[in-house]
């Protein structure tokens, strides 16, 4: 008879288990200020996620990367404006919502998400990094960054990256309905510049930090300190005693003009 009970009580647990199983799921919701493996999951508001992408200037041409995804909002903003986007999520419901919240945006095409390690992730094939990232997310990221091709954009809501200062800063304006992180920052990768350029009649001995380039040139046997150098991506001007330099980075070799008392000539230089 304790056999029948028990072999009966058995049967019930296991009829229970199935139905449970068969039950539907509650769909997944995020909360905003819910933890995450490298950083806490706040949204950025509509406004600026808009905001971001009209700063990178993104257009059907670009490949946009954002490492910690979320909800995927940047990716299907990108995706929107006919890019190619990826999204790197840690959390697998968070990726699944994703992929629900681009299909039903349309652009399950455009908008991928997997789910990965940010700091892992590939991004070299990014011409822009979308991202809502602390400080100690983006310094540890900022080395993968600088190896992205020059001239791609990194855009940020708010944080920044320590020594490098943002190409350009721009606060929400106030009729908008951001109330806290209300900052995008643009950065734009540079082209590499130091060491020693060979340059018709002279040289360049040039040192970079990011984006800003100073240095020496030596023009006509006489040395002079370079100023005002600065990249934007390939793009590369600096000012050595009167003359202004300008030019196109491309490797090892920069072709440009120089603007002297005389006027403007053709200039180049090229690193061995």
């Amino acid at each position: 008879m304790r056999v029948r009970v028990v072999l009966t009580c058995l049967a019930l647990l296991a009829s229970l288990s199935a139905a449970a199983a068969q039950e539907p799921q509650e769909p997944f919701v995020p909360q905003s200020g819910q933890p995450g493996k490298d950083v806490v999951w706040v949204p950025s508001p509509p406004e600026m996620v808009d905001k971001m992408m009209e700063v990178a200037k993104v257009t059907p041409a670009d490949y946009v990367i954002d490492l910690g995804s979320g909800d995927g909002r940047n990716v299907i903003a990108a995706a929107k404006l006919g890019a190619n986007a990826l999204g790197v999520e840690y959390n697998p419901d968070m990726v699944a919502l994703s992929e629900r919240l681009a299909k039903e945006a349309g652009v399950a095409d455009k908008a991928k998400f997997v789910q990965g390690d940010m700091y892992v992730a590939d991004i070299s094939k990014a011409s822009v990094m979308a991202l809502f990232l602390l400080p100690v997310n983006l310094n540890r990221l900022a080395p993968k960054f600088l190896e992205l091709a020059p001239g791609s954009r990194i855009v940020a809501n708010t944080f920044g990256i320590d020594g490098w200062e943002p190409d350009l800063r721009l606060t929400m304006p106030q009729e908008s309905d951001c109330e806290s992180w209300c900052e995008v920052l643009l950065w734009i990768v540079p082209a590499k510049v130091e060491g020693h350029w060979n340059m018709p009649g002279g040289r360049l001995e040039l040192t970079q930090d990011y984006q800003m380039v100073t240095g020496t040139a030596m023009v006509g046997g006489e040395t002079h300190m370079v100023t005002m150098g600065r990249l934007n991506g390939e793009e590369f001007s600096f000012i050595a005693g009167a003359n202004t330099y300008r030019g196109t980075v491309k490797g090892n070799r920069i072709e440009g003009t120089v603007t002297t008392a005389s006027g403007t000539t053709a200039w180049s230089a090229t690193r061995p």
